[in-house]
């Protein structure tokens, strides 16, 4: 007698070995058994049983980078998840969440990245908060699973506030205490975010010095530059990695193909344990300061920095973005709803003012809140082929960079695992169906230590997904960036169904996963 038993699908292990027929029979959280198990000739029974006839088994997909942190926590977001198979989210990234630290800390974090994280409920949001709070929040309170990864920047602030200089002695050692701690609570990592401040003005040696308690667990960085200046973070990144011995994490990693793929090999061949995450588009999104800024305005400090917007010497900075207006859509404008889904240059046009008029508007009535989504300058068939060459390298793991705040985001939150799955795999073949099993779900889990997810065998967790082959796909656009992927039919997790017959169940078994 088993809880539940997936019959008659195809098995896609996570091995990468061909797919193969079977039943999976689950008891409790776990897997229990694989094999023939239900049919006139078998004794076995079960108090569910899922047809999977014609549709794929896999393990969960693991979303190596998605900035969840706070939306996890909104249905819709739960079900953009589990209709694309994603049934664990690593959230911490870029160097700024919410824990560790002090209540100054997490209303730090919580103004600066509210186009990114958006707002904690409000039983976690006032501070302090640890990293295992934040976990025990998560914990069986939503439908998926949560990782979490230390974030440098948060950990920083909460040392240093928004100073610039580096770290004393005693700061460092204040650091790596955090660092210590957050890794004792259940953190799988530490991530930074070297274009966002304050993670912005560390160095090497500041970062090696935080990674050497990380042992088995990765460092995960947003890199100090990617396209055409992927060569230096990447240099940055390899002498993290060699001074601190810790194995290397690259977030979503996008650019040339030509550039990224030798970067990659060199770093395998210098022996630096490295992998890396990418989404299926093209365009990019994040909070509108951190495009449209000037390095010396200190975005993360909203007063000062809106004085310096205000203030006539910035009049000189607006005419060097007039390349970039067109490339902007607004994902994000509280209070001024109604320029969401526009092109800035659109959106200026409806309000009769200039791109950089309107720019300003958006940063000051928003108080630096405002996203956007933009276009890279390599959009067209030369950007897509990078993204299939890079897609396709050995060290690459599924991520979305999914942001979910706003009236009109970024797709890929809603659509990225599907694409990978449907147009990847069934419409271009970059990856087979084995091999998008690696990539999405047994690798990441290896990477963030998730050691009992990942793969379809006896004693696993039970975290798993049914898919049609010939009808998954990702159905969200920039125009319509909501929507719902189509093709996933079933989803578990921890043995207990989240999505059945394509529609969430209400169910909240979602653990916070823990390192070990």
């Amino acid at each position: 007698m088993f809880d539940v038993v997936i019959s008659g699908g195809r098995v896609l292990d996570g091995t990468g070995a061909p797919a193969y027929r079977a039943d999976v029979a689950i008891s409790g959280d776990r897997i229990a058994a694989i094999g023939r198990l239900i049919g006139p000739e078998t004794e076995t029974t079960a108090a569910t049983v899922i047809d999977a006839t014609g549709r794929f088994v896999a393990p969960g997909f693991v979303d190596c980078h998605a900035h969840g942190d706070a939306a996890v926590f909104d249905p819709v977001v739960q079900q953009a998840a589990l209709s694309q198979g994603v049934t664990t989210f690593v959230l911490g990234q870029d160097g700024l969440s919410f824990a560790p630290g002090s209540a100054e800390t997490v209303a730090y974090a919580s103004r600066y990245f509210a186009a990114v994280n958006g707002l904690l409920p409000e039983s976690l949001r006032s501070g302090p908060l640890t990293v295992g709070q934040l976990l025990d929040g998560y914990d069986r309170a939503v439908a998926l699973n949560t990782a979490y990864l230390l974030p440098h920047g948060t950990i920083r602030y909460d040392v240093m506030g928004a100073s610039p200089a580096a770290p004393s002695p005693a700061e460092l050692a204040a650091m790596v205490r955090h660092v210590e701690r957050g890794l004792s609570e259940g953190a799988v990592g530490l991530s930074s975010g070297l274009e966002y401040l304050p993670g912005r003005y560390a160095d090497a040696e500041e970062l090696a010095a935080l990674c050497a308690p990380l042992e088995s667990s990765p460092y995960v960085t947003h890199m100090r530059g990617y396209g055409a200046n992927a060569g230096i973070g990447m240099a940055e990144v390899g002498r993290i990695a060699e001074r601190s011995g810790a194995a290397v994490h690259v977030s979503h990693l996008h650019g040339p193909a030509d550039l990224l793929l030798p970067l990659l090999d060199e770093a395998h061949g210098k022996g630096l344990d490295l992998t890396f995450d990418t989404y299926p588009y093209l365009r990019g999104s994040t909070i509108l300061a951190m495009v449209v800024l000037p390095p010396h305005v200190p975005g993360a400090e909203p007063d000062l920095a809106l004085d310096m917007i205000a203030a006539a010497d910035l009049d000189e900075w607006w005419p060097a973005m007039s390349e970039t207006w067109p490339r902007l859509t607004v994902s994000h404008a509280p209070g001024l709803e109604w320029a969401e889904g526009l092109t800035l240059v659109a959106a200026a046009e409806q309000a009769g003012a200039t791109p950089a008029e309107f720019c300003r508007r958006l940063l000051v009535e928003t108080r630096l809140e405002a996203g956007c989504v933009s276009a890279r300058p390599d959009e067209g068939p030369a950007g897509e082929e990078s993204v299939r060459r890079v897609l396709r390298h050995p060290a690459h793991t599924g991520g979305s960079d999914g942001i979910y705040v706003g009236g009109h985001p970024h797709p890929r939150g809603f659509g990225a695992f599907a694409r990978f799955l449907g147009r990847h795999v069934r419409e271009l073949g970059d990856w087979t169906w084995e091999q998008a099993v690696v990539h999405l779900a047994s690798h990441p889990a290896r990477r963030f230590g998730l050691a009992d997810r990942g793969l379809v065998r006896p004693g696993q967790a039970a975290d798993l997904v049914v898919f049609d082959p010939a009808t998954v796909g990702d159905a969200a656009t920039y125009a319509a960036p909501r929507t719902f992927a189509t093709g996933v039919g079933d989803v578990l997790v921890s043995g207990v169904p989240v999505m059945s017959g394509g529609a969430p169940t209400g169910a909240t078994p979602g653990r916070a996963l823990r390192s070990r």
